[in-house]
């Protein structure tokens, strides 16, 4: 096991539009929406939710920060270009704005392949093949 996440979570100011957004986005990488309560819901593979959106308050939250909603990167692992291909084509059908259409990213390094999207909540949602 070389990965140093379990899980992450961010907030999302409209659930159900956010919700289906990311049901769409997510799907041509094999990430589903895992599990679902109030107004959280968890996305992974096999299962295991490791990508969270939530529409409400956490616990460790003040009313004072959910006032506003501050972008966040999240990058998701692709298996192969045609899979960062169908996640950009997908998240832009979804509403999404384009951040970066699928392409190499040689400044990360020579085979980083990788497409761009800014959710409804302005956060950046990315996919990435690191090639093979």
């Amino acid at each position: 096991m070389n990965a140093i996440l379990d899980h992450i979570s961010i907030n999302v100011t409209d659930y159900e539009r956010s919700r289906s957004f990311y049901v769409s986005a997510l799907a041509p990488l094999g990430i589903l929406l895992a599990k679902e309560y109030q107004l959280n819901a968890g996305f992974g593979r096999g299962g295991k939710p490791e990508f969270w959106i939530g529409g409400r308050q956490a616990s460790y939250q003040s009313a004072e920060q959910l006032r506003a909603i501050t972008p966040v990167h999240v990058c998701f692992r692709a298996a192969n270009r045609d899979e960062v291909d169908a996640f950009y084509r997908a998240a832009l059908a979804a509403g999404a704005r384009d951040f970066g259409a699928p392409g190499l990213r040689p400044q990360y390094h020579p085979r980083y392949y990788g497409a761009f999207a800014l959710d409804p909540d302005g956060h950046n949602v990315e996919a990435v093949y690191h090639g093979g």
